[in-house]
């Protein structure tokens, strides 16, 4: 038979109980301070974890303190169980909380760091989150008494029908870590669908794949979808790229002397415009004898996709004055048109840029 409370046993219970409480907030103290050594490195993982201890060594020591508490009051041994069983019950839930924070934070961190974006691949994050807490949950029912046996038969019985149901989602779900498995793209890369889609991956989820276009616009792709489609990817193996540029020169034009001039734009472009590969050799092709001029593709390095606009905008603003300032001429297109008079044909040649045009009548004669 149980003796009866004390103010003794009064005395040592609150002691042990406010040594548990000062112990929470000192250590609370302490991940603080440890908190502002860890963001001085340049690792996350540590920022991570601290974080996530700011959330457990607390409730540790409350419940260390109440349990040693519980232990020296004259409890029957039913209220005891009890009570142990519920500060047990408590400390892992916290540890759970507390775990799946810190495992989903470093999955995160992991793919921040192998993307090199902002944005991250959250299925792998929520994945994880989800498995960490299913297994805290099912460790907190075995704690308190409950069977967990007929829940996990439960489970997979119903989990077949889930699945039936669920046939869609899972097929995405899928499809998306296989995508992220595969690399075949990952956040932060520009990729353009054979159906026309096109812009930035943000994020790859459970469902589906969302990409914000260069208007700023998000598009949201089904990743059974994104899978099982064509698609180029525009930062893999390598995010720089060349940009092609068609120019039209002269027939009288010295065409050596229009290669060294534009090369020397190329260069002035690719230092000092923002995107430019600076070590890019200029590339110029001379391709074709057109109806007015001689064609010749220039060949010029971008440091990613978006880039090719600025690039090619100020390539053509500077080469266009670079060919003024240096006499070379970029002729309009012109052709040739044959007017019918009579039985005669009059070759007549006019630009392209005219704006009369004539047409035979139906009698022969032109208009």
């Amino acid at each position: 038979m149980n003796r009866g409370l004390t103010p003794h046993d009064v005395i040592v219970a609150g002691i042990a109980l406010a040594s548990g409480i000062a112990a929470a907030v000192l250590l609370r103290v302490t991940l603080k301070w440890l908190r502002v050594r860890a963001d001085r490195t340049r690792w996350k993982g540590d920022d991570i974890i601290v974080d996530g201890l700011r959330t457990l060594v607390p409730w540790a020591a409350v419940a260390g303190g109440a349990a040693f508490a519980a232990s020296v009051l004259p409890l029957t041994e039913r209220v005891g169980r009890h009570v142990t069983m519920t500060l047990t019950a408590v400390l892992v839930l916290a540890a759970t909380v507390t775990s799946a924070r810190i495992v989903a934070g470093l999955v995160q961190a992991l793919a921040q760091s192998k993307s090199g974006v902002a944005g991250s691949a959250s299925i792998f994050v929520n994945i994880t989150r989800v498995v960490v807490l299913a297994m805290g949950f099912l460790i907190v029912l075995e704690t308190l008494g409950v069977s967990i046996a007929p829940l996990l038969t439960a489970l997979g019985v119903g989990g077949l029908a889930v699945a039936l149901a669920l046939q869609d989602t899972l097929a995405n779900l899928f499809a998306g870590v296989h995508i992220l498995a595969s690399r075949t793209i990952q956040p932060g890369d520009y990729i353009r669908l054979s159906s026309g889609e096109e812009g930035y991956v943000v994020d790859i989820n459970w469902r589906n794949t969302v990409v914000r276009q260069l208007s700023n616009n998000l598009v949201i792709i089904p990743n059974t979808k994104l899978s099982g489609t064509n698609m180029t990817n525009f930062h893999r193996p390598e995010q720089q790229m060349t940009l092609d540029v068609q120019v039209g020169v002269g027939y009288d034009s010295d065409l050596d002397h229009v290669e060294r001039v534009t090369a020397e734009v190329v260069r002035s472009v690719m230092a000092e415009v923002a995107g430019g590969v600076p070590d890019h050799e200029p590339l110029i092709r001379f391709h074709t004898f057109g109806d007015s001029r001689i064609g010749l593709t220039v060949i010029l390095g971008v440091g990613e996709f978006s880039d090719q606009y600025r690039i090619r905008h100020e390539f053509i603003k500077r080469l266009h004055r670079r060919y003024r300032d240096e006499g070379i001429s970029i002729p309009p297109p012109t052709r040739t048109v044959a007017l019918q008079q009579g039985d005669a044909l009059i070759p007549h040649q006019r630009s392209a840029a005219a704006r009369q045009t004539a047409a035979p009548t139906h009698d022969g004669a032109s208009s």
